[in-house]
């Protein structure tokens, strides 16, 4: 029989089928070594699994070799083809394996009669997590088409393989006791005030999903009545569709971020030592509530404690997974059991728990340990509103009690009078006519004639709708971290690819920015094993982190550059320090046109590559840049971080973050100065762009493309229909020519106010 063609082969759907079905670890292993076989063809398929700490490679799976040889066979790193492939990051291929000088011989496996042999490295970004090997009777059976095609399935197995060790670490440590800290007591307000990090109301019933092995999702009921064993079987049983259904449908939605992200919980659910142990306790007399909860936390203590990133994010799918079981023990909500009318109170949470809760109808975050500027985003694209938090007031907040969330201020209202839900529904009422879509006009002009363009800053796919709805005039910033943070890898450049198209076709032939990977500072990724910094905001993070790992770089690249063959879009590197940074990315960008004009892919050639201007040597080399860039674009919020060394992320110093600093109100000045010496585009992007107090000193110097959280569009647009160029150089001029801060404030308070209703 042939080969199947690639694209089947790098279908993850016959990976993601190992998931429907109740099997052991063993069984999904040994379910992905038969599926690639079959497509493969080849005669053998085995999973090699690395262990980091004894830095050996024991064969966990195969299909063709004899079944004694699982767990016996093991390779150090650099042993044999497997353990050479996995050492150097790279394929090897034999026609005849045997002649190698490499090959490693084990008697009573029965491998010597396939000679043709191809190892693929299993990776998690640049960390080695095991090795993908098939092999074959035909000599010289396997070529380069092979290779890639294992390649891109040995790119999906890692989140397989991920949730095998983190089950397998956890049988490791079962029966861990967990203890019950004291509460300490404080007293209680009816108001607690926050931070906001998503605007928006809500209104619903507290639910605690703490990220402390400690803090129980599951409150068992004294009085509950008794479930059988049958009653858990049942309860399992909707779980399992339900997250089915999520899945699908979060697929569908958020097609971008949403990959396999309810996986680990059908993993743990079909884990023997996970339900097998709630069945044992019920048999005993354990009330079925009180079973899941002391499992759930056996499990999160376990998880929480490992030294692998990867499985202490897993903490909040145990939790959620407990949650869901004990709501279909008692049939609530049988065919949602999900989290709509309810506020989640978390003391951490990732991005990807966001996407799972967002799925879940959940109303509000409320959390505890600050806010990530990721999280703060994807909330904003979600449409859930976020609100930080001191820990103590957040640990006294009662379940179940009614909470009024108001994330424009950071307030939580605790059990609020009917008197204040009135008076928020008409806020939100008057927030919705200001930001209604129905009057926005498709050009934006200065009451004096004078042209701006708004464009929409883009965080997920689903960011596109009100996009279109509010009439961007294209994209001025893709955030393309998203779908690197809230998965187990890097995403292919395939699956990368798939994304940005999407975007460009979606914008209609509009202008596309793309931003390369920013990553680094508080947007980590877990699967990047180099992420222990002193200080991440000084360290590799952005456009340091693609020049350093190239391969990673280049795939990106070459999925914007085949995304925009036919589209109007952009490059821009983010983070830039100096014209050398600039020119080595540039050149990076050219050989990888040179590589896809090889592989006769198409792509355009004209792309135009620009600057995000944010740090200080940035400003101070404004001029050069401007002269070797096609473009320029501002980043307000990095500028006015590291102009000023202020965190804006911390408490303690976030009141000197101000955006109305004389030292960056000139450096704006100097770069779009520079920017119009040399003819070049020039946009801004970050809060100071929709900042009714600095809208008209940006437009004064000269700024007239402005890319923001488009939902800001109408009240910009009426701000800028009522203002005019005469007026708005004039008083950037009074601005630059104060040296105080206090100078500055005192100017801005005497300035009127448009008003933001004006038609």
């Amino acid at each position: 029989m042939k080969k199947r063609n690639v694209d089947l082969i790098c279908d993850v759907i016959d990976l993601i089928s190992v998931f429907d079905a109740k099997k052991t670890n063993k069984d999904i292993l040994q379910s992905v070594v038969s599926t690639v076989a079959w497509h493969m063809r080849a005669a053998v398929c085995s999973i090699y699994i690395y262990d980091e700490k004894s830095r050996y490679l024991t064969l966990h799976a195969t299909q063709g070799l004899h079944p004694t040889a699982v767990g016996r066979v093991k390779l150090a790193q650099g042993e044999g083809l497997t353990g050479k492939a996995v050492q150097e990051l790279r394929p090897i291929c034999e026609g005849r394996a045997t002649t190698s000088p490499l090959y490693r011989h084990f008697p009573g496996i029965e491998e010597e009669q396939y000679e043709a042999f191809l190892a693929v490295p299993i990776l998690r970004g640049l960390r080695r997590i095991g090795a993908l090997v098939v092999q074959d009777g035909v000599v010289d059976y396997f070529n380069q088409n092979d290779i890639k095609a294992l390649r891109a399935i040995a790119a999906q197995l890692a989140t397989v393989i991920e949730n095998v060790q983190l089950l397998s670490e956890a049988h490791g440590k079962a029966g861990i006791p967990v203890g019950v800290p004291v509460a300490k007591k404080v007293p209680r307000e009816q108001i607690i005030r926050g931070r906001s990090a998503s605007s928006g109301t809500a209104k619903g019933r507290a639910f605690r999903l703490g990220s402390s092995p400690y803090e129980s999702c599951i409150l068992p009921d004294p009085s509950a009545p008794p479930h059988t064993v049958e009653d858990f079987k049942q309860s399992i049983q909707k779980t399992i569709k339900q997250i089915n259904r999520l899945q699908q449908q979060t697929g569908k939605d958020l097609s971008d971020v949403a990959v396999l992200i309810f996986s680990a919980h059908l993993l743990i659910l079909e884990d023997p030592q996970f339900s097998g142990r709630i069945i044992d306790l019920i048999d005993t007399g354990t009330p079925a509530v009180k079973a899941v909860s002391t499992v759930v936390n056996e499990f999160a203590e376990i998880f929480s404690s490992s030294k692998m990133p990867l499985i202490r994010e897993k903490v909040l799918d145990v939790k959620d997974l407990g949650n869901r079981l004990t709501r279909n023990l008692f049939n609530e909500e049988a065919d949602e059991s999900d989290y709509r009318g309810q506020i989640i109170i978390a003391h951490e949470l990732l991005p990807s728990d966001i996407l799972k809760l967002s799925a879940e109808n959940v109303e509000g975050f409320i959390v505890s340990s600050g806010v990530t500027s990721h999280n703060a985003i994807i909330s904003r694209s979600l449409g859930i509103p976020m609100i930080s938090i001191a820990r103590d007031l957040a640990d006294h907040i009662v379940i179940g009690e009614e909470l009024l969330m108001d994330a424009e201020q950071g307030i939580i209202y605790l059990n609020p009078t009917d008197e204040v839900y009135t008076k928020y529904q008409e806020l939100d009422a008057a927030w919705k006519a200001l930001h209604s879509a129905s009057d926005v006009k498709s050009k934006t002009e200065m009451k004096c004639g004078e042209r701006v363009h708004i464009y929409a800053n883009i965080n997920l796919l689903s960011d596109l709708r009100p996009a279109r709805k509010f009439k961007a005039e294209g994209v001025g910033l893709y955030r393309s971290e998203f779908p690197f943070i809230v998965r187990n890898d890097f995403p292919t450049e395939e699956e990368q690819y798939q994304i940005y198209k999407k975007l460009v076709d979606q914008m209609e032939g509009k202008s596309v920015t793309f931003r390369t990977l920013d990553i680094g500072g508080d947007k980590m990724l877990s699967y990047y094993s180099n992420v222990h910094e002193a200080n991440p905001f000084l360290g590799m993070r952005a456009i340091r982190f693609s020049l350093q790992n190239q391969e990673i770089f280049c795939q990106q690249l070459r999925a914007f550059l085949r995304a925009g063959n036919k589209g109007n879009t952009r490059i821009m590197f983010p983070l830039i320090s100096s014209v050398d940074d600039f020119i080595k990315a540039r050149e990076i960008v050219f050989e990888c046109m040179d590589e896809l004009e090889a592989d006769g892919l198409p792509f355009s050639r004209e792309t135009q590559l620009g600057v995000m201007m944010e740090l200080p040597s940035a400003v101070e080399v404004a001029e050069e840049l401007a002269e070797e860039a096609d473009f320029l674009s501002i980043g307000s919020n990095d500028l006015i971080q590291y102009m000023l060394a202020v965190d804006r992320t911390n408490e303690q110093v976030s009141n000197l973050y101000l955006a109305h600093h004389p030292a960056i109100l000139r450096s704006i000045n100097r770069i779009v100065s520079a920017a119009r010496t040399h003819g070049k585009d020039i946009s801004i992007c970050g809060d100071i762009s929709a900042d009714p107090k600095m809208l008209q000193f940006l437009l004064g110097i000269g700024l007239r493309n402005f890319s923001i959280d488009i939902v800001n569009a109408p009240s910009i647009q009426r701000f800028v229909q009522e203002t005019t160029m005469e007026k708005s150089m004039e008083m950037a001029k009074t601005m630059l020519g104060f040296g105080r801060i206090s100078e500055v404030e005192a100017f801005l308070k005497m300035q009127p106010v448009i008003s933001p209703k004006t038609s």
